[in-house]
């Protein structure tokens, strides 16, 4: 793994034309903040923004284009003229790999030079967290495509971290299966902006990044913020993996979701989230957000 630590941020030029940025999942959480940062540093004219749902997306002077990985009549035109294209990895977990196969295809076919792609931190094959496999095949598709990459691996996002605090502030108590392990969290914005700086750069070719918080937060810090706007102390109970599902299923969530929520806790607990990166402020030139100012 190669991560970044200073990186020059430059807009690029194709020969005597502006090159053409676009951005998948463009209506979408983090591909919706990629969007609006990309049309302040970019002409708009110079912007593709692609969405299943085009109808959703309105941006004066942008091109709006439709998008479906399930649909691959939607993809023969859709990366028409870009230079460099944000592949924002959709959230059917498990189920959307060939649908991202299909549109690094599609985007070699159309000429694209370079994709980035959002990722996860440690794309191995012995990483329990269920999204990793999913992952490990698209970097690798788009590794023997022939195309050049950048790897944003994502961390966990911060922002989700704040409904968990508030429920163990309401409780009491803070039931998890993360052990003694942390994780550095990040936020949303955070991976947005440093999305859109790496598809601007031009010094960012076959390159992974970890995207990151600026520390590991691990369960008794999410205790001690929970204490905090409880106004007294809130308790950590560990349980393991088996035990973490049951309460998550007894709490009304699908056996998938419980899942999938239980197995970022497995990672967690064996370190495969604690790793901290300066990705965020040597793209964007300011620190990366803490836990904390997202729960404030």
């Amino acid at each position: 793994m190669v991560i970044v630590t200073t990186t020059a941020i430059t807009l690029h030029t194709n020969g005597d034309a502006m090159t053409t940025y676009a951005i998948t999942g463009a209506s979408g959480q983090l591909g919706s903040l990629a969007a609006d940062l990309l049309l302040q540093q970019a002409d708009p004219s110079d912007v593709v923004l692609l969405t299943r749902s085009p109808e959703k997306l309105e941006r004066p002077g942008v091109t709006v284009r439709a998008a479906d990985f399930d649909d691959p009549s939607t993809l023969a035109t859709a990366f028409e003229g870009v230079d460099e294209l944000l592949l924002v990895s959709t959230d059917a977990v498990g189920s959307r790999v060939e649908g991202q196969r299909r549109a690094v295809e599609a985007a070699k076919a159309a000429g694209v030079r370079r994709v980035l792609y959002t990722s996860v931190v440690d794309p191995s094959d012995d990483n329990p967290a269920a999204v990793t496999p999913d992952h490990v095949a698209t970097e690798r598709d788009l590794r023997e495509s022939g195309l050049r990459w950048t790897f944003l691996r994502n961390n966990l996002y911060a922002d989700m971290q704040a409904d968990t605090i508030a429920q163990a502030a309401a409780s009491g108590q803070y039931v998890t299966n993360t052990g003694d392990g942390g994780a550095a969290y990040v936020t949303r914005a955070d991976c947005a902006a440093a999305a859109v700086a790496a598809l601007l750069s031009t010094e960012l070719d076959d390159v992974a990044l970890d995207v990151t918080g600026p520390r590991a937060i691990t369960a008794d810090d999410v205790a001690t913020l929970a204490a905090q706007r409880r106004g007294e102390p809130v308790e950590v109970v560990q349980v393991d993996d088996a035990a973490y599902v049951a309460g998550l299923e007894q709490a009304g969530l699908p056996t998938p979701v419980a899942h999938l929520l239980a197995s970022f806790g497995t990672a967690i607990r064996e370190g495969r989230l604690a790793a901290v990166s300066s990705a965020v402020e040597d793209l964007t030139g300011r620190p990366a957000t803490p836990v904390e100012d997202v729960v404030a």
